[in-house]
This record gives C-alpha cells, sequence and structure tokens, in this order.
C-alpha cells in the first residue's frame, strides 16, 4: 500500500471511527472519492516572479476533504512533502503540479489578496517554504503579512489532474467566483 493510500486509509478511519472489519470495507469503498486539499500558513510572505516563499511556515499543514466522505486533519510538513515524490504513486504533485489560492493580508488594504498559482517544486529553506509558481489569476504581492495557501486536491489513485483542480475562475473550489 502505497504512501497516499495508507494516509486516506488513516483519515477515514479516524473520521469514521467503525468497528475494524468494516472499516476495511469502508476505506476501499471511501477511497475512490475521498479528495484531500491542504492549507498551510506562514507570518509573511516574500514572492519574485518565478517563486513564492512562505516566511516562517507552520510546521503543520492542514487537510480536509468535502462530501461524501469529510475528514480534517493535520500533518506534519515532510508528510505533506511526501506528496510531491514517486512513493506517493504515479499522480503526486510533482507530476501534475496543483493549483492554490494566495491569501495574503496586506497592510491598508481592505482585504486580502487573492491570487491563483500553479504551485511547484516545494523546498524548504529553514524555517520558511519556498515554492516556484506560474501565475493563472491576479497579481502576485512581492511582500505581505500573514499568508495562508489553500492547495488544490489530490484523491487517492490519482485525484490530481486536469478536470479535479477545484481552484480557479469558473471552478468549484477556493478560487471561485
Amino acid at each position: 500500500m502505497n504512501a497516499r493510500r495508507k494516509f486516506v486509509a488513516a483519515a477515514v478511519f479516524a473520521a469514521a471511527a467503525v468497528p475494524l472489519g468494516a472499516a476495511t470495507k469502508l476505506a476501499a469503498a471511501a477511497e475512490s472519492k475521498v479528495q484531500l486539499m491542504f492549507v498551510q500558513s506562514a507570518e509573511s510572505l516574500k514572492a519574485d516572479d518565478k517563486t513564492l516563499r512562505l516566511v516562517n511556515v507552520a510546521p503543520q499543514t492542514i487537510y480536509f476533504s468535502d462530501r461524501p466522505v469529510r475528514v480534517a486533519g493535520h500533518i506534519t510538513l515532510p508528510a505533506y512533502l511526501e506528496e510531491w515524490t514517486a512513493a506517493s504513486g504515479p499522480n503526486n504533485f510533482s507530476a501534475d503540479p496543483p493549483n492554490a489560492t494566495l491569501s495574503v493580508y496586506e497592510p491598508g488594504k481592505d482585504s486580502n489578496t487573492l491570487t491563483v498559482v500553479e504551485i511547484s517544486k516545494p523546498v524548504v529553506e529553514g524555517r520558511d517554504l519556498v515554492y516556484s509558481y506560474k501565475l493563472i489569476e491576479g497579481k502576485v504581492p512581492t511582500t505581505g503579512g500573514v499568508t495562508a495557501l489553500f492547495i488544490d486536491w489530490i484523491g487517492p489513485g490519482g485525484g490530481v489532474g486536469v478536470g479535479f483542480h477545484g481552484v480557479g475562475v469558473g471552478r468549484r473550489g477556493v478560487g471561485w467566483r
């Protein structure tokens, strides 16, 4: 069982709280339906035209899913980064980078700046997490205060990919308008 399937099965078991025999059946049935989305938060942002630096990123990444099986929790940053490796399966984030909505507090503005990007190549540098990105919509601030990155879903067995990205214009998800 690959890392993603173990992670999803554990999340389903924790959320479902059913007897062990039934849990195995539930995990098998739900495994094809669970799509996990992630949220990362940081004290601030530094960006240029190619990279986003989440400064002093939280050591935990929040995950959650929507219907039909609702799960939520948090995982360590190293566990999240495993979703970017071949060990996670053929449809890992490196093979098919996710879209994400960047929400940045900028002093003096009435609301957060929202930008839709495709993220790739995460690298941990000290207490920061640096992504390469491609702009999809909006404008990335070069600096900002408290920042959250809402990362598109990944599903067991290849939930990432064209038609599954829930962020962006005209689609259901974080960046829906």
